[in-house]
């Protein structure tokens, strides 16, 4: 079992520039009976609560399309990024607004919430100055953590979420990590917030993240994995039914399985390729004249191809290039498509990304789907609220 940084309670968090926070081994133990169930005799267990969810910084829809696949109505999706907004609208069922968090208040988003139901806002600031995969020139964004924060103080939704890159919890000394956690606790939020793995809740790729929950109705954490060592779901479970194309090639069936095109260096170099394996399996006269230098040779995560039998690498937003890292298909020689890349950020397979005979940009497409929250990590999220708010309607019965 994986270990989890978790926080609960009001209280001050402490020690979180040493090791974030206190640590313990062990997650909550799955409900006997999932919310809304049907027993054997006919009744159901704990009624489905409602809940409309609005996401903040929203993209395509990750985080959202989990709650929509647990039953939540999403009232509104908010990013800057005009290019989500027919993802997020046609596989939500919900609104699109293109607004500048930065400037975003409370007010323009309490139309979007139903009356008299749990208010539930859930977003993924932008990670790029927190993440390892950042660039050099990439703006500071952690001042959206701030506003993410004065939102929730200002609308008082009863359940927050937050999703982040594991990087957060030390990035400057964890000073704003421990801000927003605090900033929560003194709006009389109960916190949790762990890392985690997220093949342990059914994506296929090898990638961990920061989960917080925040409830003020009561105690809320993240439910148990569901999966563990040696029963991750793999790349050939994930994308193994998909039909072969080329290299630079799209199906005709689905424009999103397209993948790019590869010089004729490279594809010397994917055929030279083992699954699993790294550049410095090859002849020396394909190896990168930078990989030859001394500084290169500690760098063997890039052209490399995937094990069909194993997990993924993490999904960046350059995954649909040879050369970006290990984004080699396991057995054809080239890339992995668009499609796959969603697929291994499990989104289903019929997400619609682009609207129907718009054109496909290669690294705007890959961008989104690169930053997207896992679906079925999503899900976990979801259903972790959905029991939370189970148990509160159960107590309130009894307590009446």
């Amino acid at each position: 079992m994986r270990e989890l940084c978790l926080l609960s309670g009001t209280g001050p968090l402490r020690g979180l520039s040493a090791s974030v926070h206190q640590c313990a081994t062990g997650v909550n133990k799955p409900e006997e009976h999932a919310i809304g169930e049907i027993m054997a005799d006919g009744s159901a267990s704990i009624p489905l609560p409602k809940g409309t969810v609005v996401d903040l910084f929203c993209g395509v829809g990750g985080l959202a399309h989990g709650f929509h696949l647990e039953g939540f109505p999403i009232g509104a999706g908010v990013d800057v990024d005009g290019a989500c907004r027919y993802a997020f609208e046609t596989n939500n069922d919900s609104t699109f607004l293109k607004e500048d968090v930065g400037t975003l208040t409370a007010d323009q988003l309490r139309p979007y919430f139903v009356e008299g139901q749990p208010k539930i806002l859930v977003g993924c600031a932008p990670c790029q100055p927190f993440s390892t995969y950042t660039r050099g020139g990439e703006q500071k964004r952690e001042e959206l953590v701030d506003r993410f924060a004065d939102i929730i103080c200002d609308l008082e939704p009863e359940i927050v979420s937050m999703e982040n890159v594991p990087r957060l919890v030390k990035y400057r000394d964890g000073e704003v990590l421990r801000s927003f956690v605090s900033r929560l606790e003194a709006a009389k939020y109960n916190v949790s917030c762990g890392v985690v793995f997220a093949p342990d809740y059914g994506v296929p790729q090898r990638r961990s993240r920061l989960v917080l929950l925040a409830s003020r109705l009561g105690k809320i954490a993240l439910e148990a994995p569901s999966h563990a060592r040696g029963g991750y779901r793999t790349v050939e479970e994930v994308i193994g039914n998909l039909p072969p194309i080329a290299a630079g090639e799209a199906h005709a069936d689905d424009p999103l399985h397209r993948s790019s095109r590869v010089s004729t260096l490279n594809l010397r170099r994917l055929k030279a390729s083992v699954p699993g394996g790294t550049w410095r399996d090859w002849d020396e006269e394909l190896v990168a004249a930078c990989h030859r230098a001394e500084t290169g040779k500690t760098y063997p995560g890039v052209y490399g191809r995937m094990r069909a039998d194993g997990l993924a690498p993490t999904m960046t937003t350059q995954f649909f290039g040879f050369g970006n890292g290990r984004f080699g298909h396991p057995t054809q020689d080239r890339a992995i498509s668009l499609r796959e890349g969603a697929l291994l950020q499990s989104f289903p397979e019929g997400y619609q990304f682009v609207e129907p005979g718009r054109p496909i940009a290669m690294k705007v497409m890959g961008k989104l789907i690169g930053n997207a929250v896992p679906v079925a990590l999503s899900r976990a999220i979801a259903r972790s609220i959905k029991s939370h708010l189970g148990a509160q309607s159960a107590w309130a019965s009894n307590s009446n």
